[in-house]
């Protein structure tokens, strides 16, 4: 995972490609060695973190009949809190257009998302002066 760092975009493709076809075969090792890996890698350009999700969110979508439910449930929190970490490190150059997409999600009369919550309150505080 660590060509994800690569510039070549033939070669962050490779990697996707590669995660996504381990992932066919082996949905939750894959799963669990992305997320052991962006947890190792907590500074990892969100570029290349944005690969590894995708990677994670295709082997969901293709093998989610074959998860076992607390698998899905700890690769769902982790994505999300890693979705979140994202917007927040695009929302310091961004905020404006990271904000207007955040902002859609508070829907009139329903309560938001924890994450949502979480995102909004985690640009807040980077962008805070």
């Amino acid at each position: 995972m660590d060509a994800t760092t690569d510039k070549d975009p033939l070669v962050q493709e490779q990697i996707y490609n590669a995660l996504c076809h381990l992932g066919e075969s082996e949905p939750e090792e894959i799963l669990n060695s992305c997320d052991e890996y962006l947890r190792q890698h907590d500074k990892l350009a969100y570029p290349h973190r944005v690969i590894i999700l995708k990677a994670m969110e295709t082997v969901v979508k293709n093998n989610i009949a074959l998860l076992d439910k607390s698998t899905a449930k700890e690769v769902i929190r982790d994505w999300q809190q890693a979705a979140s970490d994202v917007l927040v490190a695009v929302g310091q150059r961004f905020i404006n257009k990271v904000m207007e997409e955040v902002l859609t999600k508070f829907q009139p009369g329903i309560l938001p998302h924890y994450f949502v919550m979480q995102t909004f309150a985690n640009l807040s505080v980077s962008n805070g002066e």
